[in-house]
């Protein structure tokens, strides 16, 4: 596996180098023309997680803004939930390369899959062409006042070394909460159990009900819980605090200075789509994302927004595949 994921990294990196190449030949290799005609009729774009969750919010509010930007052409957003997101990758990966299929992705699909599946049903590198990121996404560590009598890390942790054992749920097994778990227990010097559930809504239903006793959740699907005093946020895990929640401390904040992971959002295309017309995604996206109104909406869903370049998105998604990686072999994870 490290073989692989060495060789993924290698060709993601190839393919940062060639690109700006491939980009000018294509144009004069009649892309032009091909832009101004696409898209011609309705956009799929695959989401592989369920309503309401972070991804797909940031897939909605970017599918209206692109169909009102290509004269109200339909940007249709697909969900496809399921195994961490591997059945809408999966999916994405075997659809037409003709532009009128996408996949919003994330970092699990991307850059953590390859370290903890032994066999993939898709090559993350091999069967996308990243078109640009959209969002990045911290996470908020959450739980539930009525069970939990914490409102910091600190009290949190001298808490659950009094328990039975640290219960976390998860949205899934791969997934950067997961790990993200495995990460904070190392911190704490307590091994967490891992609790995974098929979607957020049963995790967050585990925590209400006190089957676990914290959940990393993204900004997104936190802020509107904290806000409402359903639960309570002990911290994030960025760099500096979110916009979303400004009262909440980061974690490194709280004396654990190596405690700090995100996630992150962006479109990725069908291998062998024509090149011009990813430039064309990829212009359009950026120029959506960096707009007032784009990046108002996507703030305050709780995200960063971002609208990466495709170079700058291949070099994101290299350097994940090799810093998770570490995570996830120091936790000896392997899913089947």
């Amino acid at each position: 596996m490290k073989k692989t994921v060495a060789s993924s990294t290698a060709l993601l990196s190839r393919r940062a180098l060639s690109m700006g190449v491939g980009l000018t030949m294509c144009a004069w290799a009649g892309g032009v023309q091909a832009q101004s005609n696409y898209p011609v009729r309705p956009v799929r774009l695959i989401v592989g997680f369920p309503a309401g969750t972070g991804p797909d919010i940031v897939a909605r509010i970017l599918a209206q803004k692109l169909s009102e930007s290509w004269g109200n052409v339909g940007v249709i957003v697909d969900n496809k939930p399921g195994a961490g997101g591997l059945i809408a990758a999966s999916e994405a990966a075997r659809a037409a390369p003709d532009g009128y299929t996408l996949m919003l992705g994330e970092t699990g699909q991307l850059s953590i899959a390859p370290s903890t599946y032994n066999k993939l049903p898709y090559d993350p590198v091999k069967d996308f062409e990243p078109v640009s990121q959209v969002v990045s996404a911290d996470f908020v560590l959450l739980v539930n006042p009525q069970k939990v009598p914490a409102k910091n890390v600190k009290e949190f942790v001298t808490w659950t070394q009094q328990q039975k054992g640290l219960f976390m749920a998860t949205f899934g097994a791969g997934t950067p909460g997961h790990f993200g778990a495995f990460m904070f227990g190392d911190a704490i010097k307590l091994k967490p159990e891992p609790i995974h559930y098929k979607t957020t809504a049963d995790a967050l239903g585990g925590l209400f009900s006190g089957d676990v006793q914290g959940v990393f959740a993204s900004v997104g699907l936190a802020a509107p819980n904290v806000k409402a005093g359903k639960l309570f946020a002990l911290g994030s895990t960025g760099a500096t605090r979110t916009s979303a929640l400004p009262d909440v401390p980061t974690i490194k904040e709280q004396g654990y200075s190596n405690l700090e992971f995100s996630s992150w959002f962006g479109v990725v295309a069908p291998a062998k789509v024509p090149a011009d017309i990813l430039a064309k995604l990829s212009a359009d996206i950026q120029k959506i994302v960096k707009s007032p109104e784009g990046k108002t909406k996507l703030e305050d869903a709780g995200f960063r927004a971002t609208g990466t370049s495709r170079e700058e998105f291949v070099r994101i998604i290299a350097a994940d595949t090799v810093s998770w990686g570490k995570a996830v072999t120091a936790t000896g994870f392997k899913a089947d």
